[in-house]
């Protein structure tokens, strides 16, 4: 089958201003593409609409690929995708499982499973949290740069339990354990009595653009000596998503 390569590094540059808004040498680094490409393509597609200038100095995805996206079937959409991995993911650990994506500096909650657990913890579905109070949020912060990061903090690490992180410095640490795990557990953070564990969803150029979590009340959830078979179950059904994207 014949290949059109500027085709493909055209939706390179499409998924690098995906993850979030860039500036030309972010988006060049993550296409994996020299510059002078990079920003060829950038106005090509500024052009038609698919890309457009934040502030003069990034980009991030246009009014167009929105309206693309848009006209999807419902049946195509990544919670569609995601919900039967949630349900057996549910079923095998016994606590409510969910997907979210990222919203500007927040999660959103997208789609949930629920167990079979006569008590159930609320369904989050459309709920937004900021990205430091949950799991789901910690492991795509992992992967911003280090500007990125900054800009982060500098819009505020609200508090929302005793346990949220507060600080620039135990956000960085926190952070770098998240990345050599390649999951994350969060005790009370998001909120007080609710345990929860996420690991990322990645596109095919192993970018993390969404986050598969499981949660439950911390009486019971994790059980003892139960964290490591949570946190593996939940980075297998995110890999099982990523690759069937």
């Amino acid at each position: 089958m014949a290949r059109v390569q500027s085709v493909e590094r055209a939706f390179d540059v499409l998924e690098a201003v995906a993850v979030e808004a860039a500036g030309l040498t972010s988006i060049a680094r993550r296409s994996r593409l020299p510059k002078s490409t990079t920003v060829r393509l950038l106005e090509t597609l500024e052009g038609i609409g698919a890309v457009e200038r934040v502030d003069g100095v990034l980009w991030r995805l246009g009014t167009r690929v929105n309206t693309l996206a848009a006209s999807v079937p419902a049946s195509r959409t990544l919670a569609a995708v995601a919900q039967p991995l949630l349900a057996e993911l549910a079923g095998e650990l016994g606590e409510d499982a969910g997907l979210s994506l990222p919203d500007g500096y927040d999660m959103h909650y997208v789609a949930q499973a629920e167990a079979d657990n006569p008590v159930q913890v609320r369904d989050w579905t459309g709920t937004r949290a900021p990205m430091h109070t949950v799991p789901s949020g910690l492991v795509l912060l992992a992967e911003w740069t280090p500007a990125a990061r900054a800009g982060y903090v500098a819009h505020g690490l609200s508090r929302l339990t005793p346990h949220t992180i507060g600080t620039r410095r135990a956000l960085e640490q926190r952070l770098r354990r998240v990345a050599a795990d390649g999951f994350a557990w969060g005790r009370e953070e998001f909120a007080e009595g609710i345990s929860s564990v996420a690991a990322p969803v990645r596109d095919r150029s192993g970018h993390a653009i969404a986050a598969v979590h499981v949660h439950g009340p911390s009486y019971r959830f994790p059980a003892p000596g139960r964290d490591a078979t949570a946190s593996e179950r939940v980075v297998a059904t995110a890999r099982t998503l990523s690759a069937g994207l």
